[in-house]
């Protein structure tokens, strides 16, 4: 059964465990902060940086107890949503993507032609580019497939220091979370996003505010995988043709670079023609 995460935002006090958890679970290198006014650390998702913390400073109206209008701090968790059906792996047009059985949407880089579709198709802005490196590919948050596959939760829900990610089977964290909204009405915004969001998603949230108010996408219950993959189909085969000649000539070079590189660390007896090895 697909595991999923439920992510109670009336319980994340924003220390970032869950981020430096992230990192240095998949040895994620630092980056440096940027002083642009924003709060977040870093400012926003990247190749380096799977998971961030938002900041959200929202206005509370007058209570009715008699208390003037204020301000109230809301932390949110983002990351990947590893959607039910996922946009990306179905813009894919060479399988590098997909969905596996335990919930998490896998990437893999030896199938990658770089043609970023997968990044045009995610409603949420996840896949990210190495725009850093000479021989670039898409990252993004892997649900700590590799933890799961161990009996293990991710790094991000082991590390919250107040549980406000809880990981477990989808439907029981539904259930869940239905339960702590009819419990605390006040509480929380009655909606579980994430549940049918474009589909449904293994990352499900809860809420004090409208989710809209802390940057989540207004999205239907209609899947978008559909749509994703009717656009590509639509790509000229001329274009994709071109841009799977550029991959593989790009897969050349780099394999010649490793080849190189090996022989001559392992002497001069060992090096070959990169030619030869290619063909």
């Amino acid at each position: 059964m697909a595991k999923a995460m439920l992510i109670d935002l009336t319980r994340c006090i924003g220390c970032r465990a869950c981020q430096a958890a992230c990192k240095q679970w998949n040895d994620l290198p630092a980056e440096q902060t940027r002083n642009n006014g924003s709060y977040e650390n870093p400012p926003r998702r990247s190749a380096k940086t799977w998971t961030t913390v938002t900041f959200h400073e929202i206005t509370q109206p007058p209570s009715e107890a008699g208390e003037e209008e204020g301000f109230a701090w809301v932390f949110a968790k983002r990351q990947c949503m590893h959607c039910e059906h996922p946009a990306c792996a179905s813009a894919c047009i060479v399988g590098a993507l997909h969905k596996t059985p335990d919930g998490p949407v896998l990437y893999d880089d030896k199938k990658c032609m770089g043609c970023r579709y997968c990044m045009i198709a995610c409603p949420y802005g996840v896949p990210t580019f190495e725009w850093h490196k000479a021989v670039p590919y898409i990252r993004k948050c892997t649900m700590c497939a590799d933890r799961i596959a161990l009996g293990m939760e991710p790094a991000c829900a082991k590390a919250c220091p107040t549980d406000a990610i809880q990981f477990g089977e989808r439907e029981a964290l539904i259930v869940e979370g239905r339960k702590r909204i009819k419990a605390s009405p006040a509480k929380y915004v009655d909606h579980i996003y994430g549940e049918k969001e474009a589909g449904g998603a293994d990352m499900l949230y809860l809420s004090s505010v409208p989710f809209n108010e802390l940057g989540f996408p207004e999205l239907g219950e209609e899947r978008l995988d559909r749509y994703a993959g009717l656009a590509m189909l639509a790509v000229p085969p001329a274009i994709v043709g071109v841009t799977a000649l550029m991959a593989g000539t790009y897969w050349i070079i780099k394999r010649r670079e490793q080849m190189m590189a090996q022989a001559a660390a392992e002497g001069p007896e060992a090096v070959e023609s990169p030619e030869e090895e290619v063909a």
